[in-house]
């Protein structure tokens, strides 16, 4: 094949809407302040949520399960910070565009760190959570290992990982990428979208859907504060169910 008919068959590939799908990220604005939005996504708690993206068809929203909290957090909730990295020796140009990376943290973001499936190295330890809080932002998650856990734990700052482990990053992984479109497990995450995390995990909620789901989760917290009270009350499981409740 000539290099003219196979860039006449690649130009025939129309790959617009899926560049879009996996690459794009929307614009998109609340009828309310970020704060705002945020805040009334902390009253509620990751189980409603993911209920509430089952309606809306979404049923693979939750990261996996290995990645656990360290500690019993209520729900914390923010603007997916996303990085990328790979497992690799190359330590050249690593801290410069980890310095760009930092830079570019702003204030209520949620880092979601990809890893690349990395088992040997710690992509967060003290000073990038000192660093993080000093910027604002309101949690990370880091789908790999951790490390100065007791640094993290004493600035009060919500981390959620898959492992701990002494190994530093340098000379065992590089940052390739951020705040560019990432897959963890079987969910996609974009900069920008909505992320909760709580004792139960950590549950990503696309932004162009995001108020919708806040007000019908909303809707259910208080579907289940007249469930609770029936249950309370006494009342059989068949009364409850008759009149809409669930288990």
């Amino acid at each position: 094949m000539s290099v003219d008919t196979y860039k006449k068959e690649v130009s025939m590939m129309k790959l617009d809407n899926l560049t879009e799908l996996l690459e794009g990220v929307p614009e998109v604005s609340f009828p309310i302040s970020h704060k705002e939005l945020l805040s009334r996504f902390e009253q509620l708690y990751t189980g409603a949520v993911n209920d509430v993206l089952r309606e809306f068809c979404l049923v693979n929203q939750a990261l996996p399960g290995h990645i656990v909290p360290l500690r019993e957090y209520r729900t914390v909730a923010g603007f997916a910070f996303t990085v990328k990295s790979a497992p690799h020796v190359k330590v050249g140009g690593e801290m410069e565009y980890r310095t760009e990376m930092l830079d570019e943290m702003g204030e209520d973001s949620f880092v979601i760190w990809d890893t690349s499936n990395d088992m040997q190295a710690t992509l967060w330890g003290g000073v990038m959570t000192a660093t993080a809080k000093g910027k604002k932002v309101k949690a990370a998650c880091i789908d790999g290992g951790i490390r100065d856990t007791h640094q993290i734990l004493e600035a009060d700052f919500p981390v959620f990982y898959k492992y701990r482990i002494s190994n530093g990053s340098l000379g065992r992984c590089l940052i390739t990428s951020y705040q560019a479109t990432i897959l963890i497990g079987s969910v996609m995450i974009k900069p920008g979208d909505i992320v909760l995390g709580d004792i139960d995990g950590v549950l990503v909620v696309p932004r162009n859907i995001a108020y919708q789901v806040l007000l019908r989760a909303e809707e259910i917290r208080e579907n289940e504060k007249m469930i609770f009270d029936w249950v309370h009350q006494g009342q059989s499981v068949h009364d409850i169910t008759a009149k809409g409740g669930y288990f």
